[in-house]
């Protein structure tokens, strides 16, 4: 299927992972559960971001993410482990998963196959599988669905997050036109400029989704930073900004009062500089809503930016070149 395609059926994507999601059952851990940790990295890594930005103020038990081959200390029999990785073959996280079970945690895996779905098979964990062949930028859907259900069903959390998750859909359904039309209006902003990406703490997941879909969909370069840590080191760096750079502001109606102003300062230092500045409004009634509704018009924006930089849009050949090299290794 092609990226437009995938883009386009994001909220059909969602309805199969719910769908998915229905069917699966667990088994509950045999013993307390005193810390959950979550290994993925790229587009199988950024859901579990953003799900841990979701259930912040609702978790009653510390959530560690994992982006490398190993694991921290504390993990051991009280440990939840769930190992994302799309494909199932990403070698950090396969690789953590081994160090997982050497600990004696309580592991999970959400997968389409590949090793980590053999890995669960062959040691009895439960893993969902989800839908592959397309690259894994395209498939949050699945995993932010699969982590939250995952979690529900082992009672850390309630079906709060679901509930938003499918309000969104419709949401989204009823936007879709201006989604698309804000969309091109963020490329034609970017383009032939360097993007800078800021929005407030518990948006941080959904600005590295965004700098991480210029990256790859629209062979993109650029940053992303949070407020209120920007302010401490970041925004001084703006005294040698110019009109080089495009900062886009990701707005919600949810920020905290302070981060409200911080938002207000940041916005004119930053402009003064540049002499452009794009503010980018979510839509929706909760964190979750608001959310999805500004990682689908992102991913609409890397496609336009994509076709505005006339490259491949499913070209990963550095990538490719990379597991290649790290294959001749012993």
């Amino acid at each position: 299927m092609e990226m437009k395609d995938l883009i386009a059926t994001f909220t059909q994507q969602l309805e199969e992972a719910f769908t998915i999601a229905s069917s699966a059952e667990f088994r509950k851990p045999n013993r307390p559960i005193n810390n959950l940790v979550i290994c993925g990295l790229g587009g199988s890594g950024i859901g579990a971001k953003i799900v841990s930005n979701w259930l912040q103020d609702e978790l009653q038990v510390p959530l560690t993410l994992v982006n490398e081959y190993t694991l921290p200390a504390f993990v051991g029999p009280n440990t939840l482990v769930i190992g994302s990785s799309y494909s199932g073959n990403t070698e950090e996280t396969t690789m953590a998963m081994l160090e997982a079970q050497r600990k004696g945690a309580f592991i999970f895996g959400v997968t389409s196959g590949g090793q980590l779905a053999q890995f669960c098979d062959t040691h009895g964990y439960d893993c969902v599988r989800v839908p592959g062949g397309n690259p894994p930028r395209s498939a949050l859907a699945y995993s932010l669905v699969q982590l939250v259900n995952y979690l529900q069903a082992l009672g850390f959390i309630t079906d709060r997050v679901l509930k938003e998750i499918k309000s969104s859909i419709s949401l989204i359904n009823e936007e879709q036109a201006a989604i698309m039309i804000k969309a091109k209006e963020l490329s034609d902003y970017l383009y032939g400029k360097v993007g800078v990406f800021y929005g407030e703490t518990k948006y941080e997941g959904v600005i590295v989704r965004a700098r991480q879909q210029f990256n790859e969909n629209s062979k993109y370069l650029g940053w992303s930073h949070v407020i209120p840590e920007m302010n401490h080191n970041e925004l001084v760096g703006w005294g040698g900004g110019d009109d080089r750079f495009a900062p886009v502001f990701f707005m919600a109606e949810d920020l905290h009062p302070r981060n409200m102003k911080r938002f207000d300062i940041s916005m004119k230092a930053v402009q003064n500089k540049s002499n452009a500045l794009f503010l980018l409004e979510a839509k929706g009634r909760s964190l979750v809503e608001r959310s999805l509704y500004l990682i689908h018009l992102v991913d609409w924006a890397s496609f336009y930016l994509c076709e505005r930089n006339g490259v491949d849009i499913m070209d990963i050949e550095i990538i490719d070149f990379l597991k290649s090299e790290l294959g001749k290794m012993q």
